[in-house]
């Protein structure tokens, strides 16, 4: 009797999954830095965060689901005190870690810690090959600190570490530099797509990559992308040319990813922090019940439609772009991402009324952040506004 025929894995994960396969679990709006461009819109610690026995306790239902490794970030992870004892508990119940810090407690001895433990992995975000450009969004001094991270990662005898890069229009033309200081440190390169998300909503216009920019990383990625790492965050520059992009060409929202923030409420993308893509919190039912149950997962399982970018040629290659995308710059889900190559969302932002964008559902940013613009020269040096500013363990203990 023939056996019935499995759907291609892609197909599979459009109708969600028993557990997520990249989940994103922020512990701390806590940090020490104030990015232009920040998803979270971090700085400040959340006085309702999850203390470390129920982070424990999520961590014991990640095991029971066989979730084997979770993207842990921030805010700055490595800021909350408890922060290495919730690592080699995950990593004592089979539940690898991966980490983003910028770098600043990366000391040496933290550095051989890590190079000794398994199912541990860092990824040090850099946004700028050169500090001029890093710092210009990251802060001053953070390029230094990303820098010295590495050679105590390196000099430990980590290989592999993760360096993240978002994409801007500052940094588009310095991509073979970071593959450079990659292939120096002997870790891997990782880049993403900047989101209007957090704050940066409030940057977008001035540090998203430019129509020929998009082309410029799509030619990039053809060529480098079997040592690159993606995310596949630029399935939308699919719709270029007849070479997709390695990845699964799909938006993954509530069926293959989500998002614990740090207060333990689900979010279905880690990009789409608002209540309209608020899941449940884990505290009134345990994460399994919210990624099995939730409303919303469900209608995001179901069938989409494509609505106007059906009709498009490109439609099969791209899915109509990004979700998070689409939301933060007030566009339709159903309609084209607002970088779409084939100019569809240039024209659909035009009817978009100004401050009709949705906002993020909250900030944590430091009152400074807010205030400070984006510098897209080199940065100078600015005293805090609080004392409390200058440290991010402030409240914490």
């Amino acid at each position: 009797m023939p056996t019935a025929a499995v759907p291609p894995l892609v197909e599979q994960f459009k109708h969600g999954l028993d557990s997520p396969i990249c989940l994103t679990w922020e512990w701390t709006y806590a940090c020490n830095l104030s990015c232009a461009h920040c998803l979270s819109s971090s700085g400040r610690r959340d006085p309702d965060e999850l203390s470390t026995d129920e982070i424990k306790r999520v961590i014991d239902e990640l095991e029971r689901m066989q979730v084997f490794y979770v993207n842990v970030g921030g805010g700055e992870p490595t800021v909350r005190p408890d922060f290495w004892e919730l690592v080699d508990y995950a990593v004592a119940h089979h539940v690898g870690i991966k980490f983003s810090t910028n770098g600043f407690r990366i000391t040496p001895e933290r550095a051989r810690q890590l190079a000794a433990t398994d199912y541990v992995d860092v990824q040090i975000s850099l946004d700028g090959a050169t500090a001029e450009v890093n710092d210009a969004v990251r802060g001053p001094g953070s390029y230094d600190t990303a820098m010295r991270a590495m050679q105590n990662l390196a000099a430990a005898g980590m290989r592999g570490f993760k360096i993240s890069v978002v994409m801007t229009r500052q940094n588009v033309d310095q991509l073979d530099e970071f593959e450079r200081i990659a292939d120096f440190f002997d870790a891997q390169l990782r880049i993403t797509r900047l989101r209007p998300s957090g704050r940066g909503a409030d940057v977008w216009d001035e540090l998203h990559p430019t129509a020929e920019q998009q082309m410029q990383i799509y030619r990039w990625l053809l060529d480098h992308g079997e040592r690159v790492l993606t995310g596949d965050s630029f399935f939308h520059l699919n719709a270029l040319g007849s070479d997709p992009l390695p990845g699964l060409n799909l938006c993954g929202a509530g069926r293959v990813v989500c998002l614990i923030d740090p207060v333990g409420d689900v979010y279905a993308c880690p990009f789409a922090i608002h209540d309209a893509f608020l899941a449940g919190n884990i505290r009134e039912a345990g994460f399994g019940a919210v990624w099995r149950d939730s409303a919303l997962f469900q209608d995001l399982r179901r069938p989409q439609t494509g609505g106007a970018c059906t009709s498009c040629a490109a439609y099969d290659a791209c899915q109509g772009g990004c979700m998070a995308a689409k939301f933060f710059t007030g566009l339709p889900l159903d309609g084209p991402d607002p970088e779409c190559v084939k100019g569809h969302g240039e024209a659909a932002l035009a009817a978009v009324e100004p401050g009709a964008s949705p906002r993020p559902a909250q900030d944590h940013s430091r009152p400074s952040a807010r205030q400070q613009q984006v510098m897209l020269g080199l940065p100078s040096a600015r005293r805090p506004d609080r004392a409390c500013d200058t440290s991010p363990l402030a409240g914490l203990t």
